[in-house]
């Protein structure tokens, strides 16, 4: 089973060794719980929505059973307009769902220093389009790990090993159910 892990910095493994980055390390617990899977790293670092979208048939080349979306970040922390980012992430999914490969959404949440608008306006991209567009969603990425100091590198933004494990731990039974979905299509 192939499931590509179509991300930003944070699925590339930006600052951590390459088997630490969250492809891998989410490929080791899979495996470790029994599931036959090859998860490929396509993280971009610096990419926004628009810059996964514009890469998507590369990400895809090769072909998946399942992907998962980790994009929306960057645009975050340059405060994009969050009408463009969800214009640009619903047509990502809507090419992903003529691929018929199930989808598992990860979600960003806003910086607290963006204001309670831009976090409203944004936050609310995620779930939507998840259930737009019939996908799992794991609600933010970085549940467990953002704000923790110990669990990210010096820069504040990126998970350290320990914080990459922490994510793998809390999104491993999303992933799961991804599984599920890509063998209910068989």
């Amino acid at each position: 089973m192939r499931i590509v892990a179509l991300g930003d910095s944070l699925t590339a493994g930006y600052g951590v060794l390459s088997q630490d980055a969250f492809p891998d390390r989410l490929e080791a617990a899979l495996r470790k719980r029994g599931h036959d899977v090859d998860i490929v790293n396509a993280g971009v670092s610096g990419d926004t929505v628009a810059d996964g979208l514009a890469r998507l048939d590369w990400a895809l080349a090769d072909g998946a059973d399942g992907i998962i979306i980790e994009l929306g970040a960057n645009d975050m922390l340059r405060g994009h307009d969050p009408v463009l980012v969800r214009e640009s992430l619903d047509e990502l999914m809507s090419r992903l769902d003529e691929t018929g490969a199930p989808v598992l959404l990860a979600g960003m949440r806003a910086a607290p220093n963006l204001g309670a608008d831009y976090a409203s306006r944004f936050d609310s991209i995620f779930p939507e389009l998840a259930q737009k567009h019939g996908a799992l969603l794991y609600p933010f990425f970085l549940d467990g790990v953002a704000g923790d100091a110990s669990l990210n590198q010096a820069d504040r933004m990126h998970p350290n090993a320990a914080g990459v494990e922490i994510i793998v731990e809390r999104i491993l039974p999303s992933v799961e159910g991804l599984i599920e979905r890509i063998k209910g299509k068989t």
